[in-house]
């Protein structure tokens, strides 16, 4: 894709700009603000489409039927919506740090797009090719942190600054057993390079390093703070967490992003997981579309059923299960692939084995250890609970 751009650029602008010495520099930027115009809208279309499937999803889930009613196939709600954003005032706190809290949803959906830029979306479909784009996502990925600690900061909120230091410390959590997951996948790829790992899936990894995928998955659902992990938002508990002090416009930048957030995180699950745009028959493309659908239809399963967990829940969880998972799939992929290194036969389908015999019932452990006590049944028919009384419950002392 970029050398087809190219290519194009440079024969408009050798035509009009004959034997200039900036038409590199001048071919390097126009195609540079091309490719990024291309990937923004498309992630842009790609949130509506989101919002408005998973808002009829949600509606088949919950029996409501309004989202699936109103206008042609329920499109007039999400209309209605977007509509009453732009059109909302934008307050901003008297005590507010104005640029920060200005530049706080830029912080959170400008990094989700610059993820798209190493995606591979097809066959030699991709903006940029880096060795180290697996190590660019996981770094790009962490600054969604920097941009709720400024927001609730900026906002001179006690209940925005409270909620955010919750999320933070959810996301740092969630932020190391992520990077750790993909560490058997270094280790059987020997790069860092995502068009790499992508071309070594003939068997998907999700197939090799279930556990792996298992706890990104789970990781990354925090991370962009996605049901059960939406802490950072938790209305019945703390308003409207970190975006409390937010309307209007900027708080619409907030909801762009974690839509497109959960689009970036499909994505990348599909390219490190799933093989990519890797399939037979069909264009490359389709692939990776039908595989990304797919797994933003498991994200919209999951919010329709699981119900939100605790502060203690999200941080055993993190702390007490996935990290140890993450610590055990690595001891284990190291031993297999010392044991088959590169060029044995049938290496992958040994590695496979490997680990779905010794890692996977870990999984059952590690569930067992975080299982909750039951509650006591208690009988409640021979207890008193006066409601008013002559002798009072409490005395002074000396009276």
């Amino acid at each position: 894709m970029l050398n087809f751009v190219y290519e194009n650029i440079y024969r408009i602008l050798e035509f009009f700009l004959p034997n200039s010495f900036l038409i590199k520099e001048i071919i390097f930027v126009f195609s540079g603000l091309i490719i990024a115009f291309i990937i923004i809208n498309a992630v842009l279309v790609g949130v509506l489409i989101l919002i408005w499937g998973e808002r009829r999803l949600l509606g088949r889930f919950q029996q409501r039927s309004g989202p699936n009613r109103w206008g042609p196939r329920g499109i007039l709600v999400s209309t209605a919506d977007a509509v009453k954003v732009m059109f909302k005032e934008d307050i901003v706190p008297e005590e507010a740090d104005k640029y920060i809290f200005n530049l706080a949803p830029l912080l959170l959906l400008i990094p989700v797009f610059i993820i798209f830029s190493v995606i591979p979306f097809a066959i030699g479909l991709y903006a940029v090719n880096i060795n180290v784009s697996l190590l660019f996502i996981l770094a790009v990925t962490s600054i969604s942190g920097l941009s709720i600690i400024c927001a609730a900061w900026a906002s001179a909120n006690r209940i925005a600054i409270f909620s955010a230091l919750r999320s933070v410390a959810m996301l740092i959590s969630y932020e190391i057993p992520v990077g750790l997951s993909l560490v058997g996948i270094l280790l059987i790829t020997e790069s860092m390079s995502v068009l790499d790992i992508v071309s070594y899936q003939t068997i998907p990894f999700i197939i090799i390093q279930p556990v792996a995928a298992f706890v990104f998955f789970l990781g990354s659902l925090a991370e962009i703070n996605r049901t059960p992990f939406d802490l950072t938002e938790a209305e019945s508990e703390l308003a409207a967490g970190y975006q409390n002090d937010y309307s209007g416009m900027k708080w619409g930048l907030f909801y762009l992003g974690e839509f497109a957030a959960a689009i970036a995180t499909a994505s990348v699950f599909t390219t490190l997981f799933l093989g990519g745009p890797n399939g037979p028959f069909l264009p490359s493309i389709i692939w990776f579309t039908f595989k990304v659908v797919a797994v933003l239809f498991m994200i919209i399963w999951i919010r329709a059923t699981w119900p939100r967990f605790r502060i203690d829940q999200v941080l055993n969880l993190a702390w007490k299960g996935l990290f140890e998972l993450t610590l055990i799939n690595i001891v284990v992929t190291s031993i297999v692939v010392i044991i088959w290194p590169e060029g044995t036969d049938n290496r992958l389908i040994y590695i496979t084995i490997a680990n779905w015999v010794f890692v996977v019932p870990f999984i059952f452990i590690v569930a067992k250890v975080l299982k909750t006590s039951d509650y006591k049944v208690t009988n409640f028919n021979n207890q008193n609970y006066p409601v008013g009384s002559a002798k009072p419950k409490f005395e002074k002392e000396g009276s």
